[in-house]
């Protein structure tokens, strides 16, 4: 169901993006403003960025095989790396033809139905990112998060060159058009940069936010019955993927099927709770010395150590 909903959202950020590409494309040459040129290209990148996450989405939802026990989640990690590579070259571009404009100066014409198409632009941008949004939440794509970022930028830098280009064209102050394209250049370059701060924290494991492992421990503790304590929390990011690996404490008198149980029991109670849960437990002995036996255990009193804490902190 969420690979489903993923790939359709893919297939409609390509639609809109080639749309709009096309509709800026043609007004930008038009009307000869840098302006519409600099938003144009942003489009056509998207449509190649939207075709990367549609490939990277459709191989991150393949089932782990021999050669990727772990799954494939990482490549919706890759796409967003390369989206980030193809917005920073974006915007680099952008601001070398707005300086270059800016110091050769530059003719606009048939202002009206430039300010028209970017108008449509963020209007559609709109609605795109709000439903790429709500399936990037509801599925928690990294891919989907990073093409819903860039259509939400889109709106911003298009009414912004609606706004400049209603200025130039009651004004005539055509040298303001490279300078607008200017500040929409450098703008997709700090959101490249945040693009790939976001990636790289996959690519390097970093730890799940902190409200993801908080919401872990409640569920461990909501155990607390059937295990002695827990530590060695661990956890990272795969795509859409959370992995997390920790240590059950258990009764050492229990057998291996009724630990296995607990084990099982709380893997699938996380899987359940947490969107793209991977589970892996593993089950220790209680190594109290003072061990009255299975039947005479005080549990409490056995979650804690000889400094009086839990020992189930982590």
């Amino acid at each position: 169901m969420q690979a489903g909903a993923k790939l359709k959202a893919a297939r409609w950020s390509i639609a809109t993006a080639t749309g709009l590409a096309l509709l800026k494309l043609a007004a930008g040459l038009t009307t000869g403003s840098m302006a519409v040129l600099a938003s144009a290209i942003d489009s056509l990148l998207d449509i190649v960025m939207s075709g990367v996450n549609f490939l990277a989405i459709r191989q991150a939802e393949q089932p782990a095989d021999r050669d990727h026990p772990f799954g494939h989640g990482k490549y919706e990690t890759l796409a967003t790396l390369i989206q980030a590579g193809f917005i920073f070259a974006s915007g680099g571009w952008i601001i070398y033809e707005s300086i270059r404009r800016l110091l050769q100066g530059t003719e606009l014409a048939m202002l009206g139905e430039g300010i028209g198409v970017l108008a449509v632009s963020a209007a559609a941008s709109w609605f795109i990112s709000r439903y790429l949004r709500r399936i990037a939440r509801q599925t928690d794509s990294s891919a989907l998060r990073a093409d819903a970022l860039h259509f939400s930028m889109d709106i911003w830098t298009n009414l912004a060159l609606v706004a400049g280009l209603v200025i130039v064209s009651f004004t005539g102050a055509s040298w303001l058009d490279p300078v607008l394209s200017l500040l929409v250049g450098l703008y997709i370059l700090v959101e490249a940069l945040r693009l790939v701060r976001h990636g790289l924290r996959d690519v390097l494991d970093a730890e799940l936010p902190s409200t993801t492992r908080q919401e872990i421990t409640r569920l461990i503790e909501a155990h607390q019955a059937d295990l002695i304590g827990y530590h060695n929390l661990r956890t990272r990011r795969a795509g859409s993927q959370k992995m997390m690996d920790f240590h059950l404490t258990v009764c050492k008198h229990l057998t291996v099927e009724e630990a296995h149980a607990i084990a099982d029991h709380l893997e699938k109670r996380i899987e359940a709770e947490i969107l793209g849960a991977d589970v892996t437990i593993h089950v220790e002995p209680c190594q109290r010395a003072d061990c009255p036996g299975r039947e005479h255990c005080n549990v409490e009193q056995a979650r804690l150590g000889p400094d009086g804490k839990h020992r189930h902190e982590v």
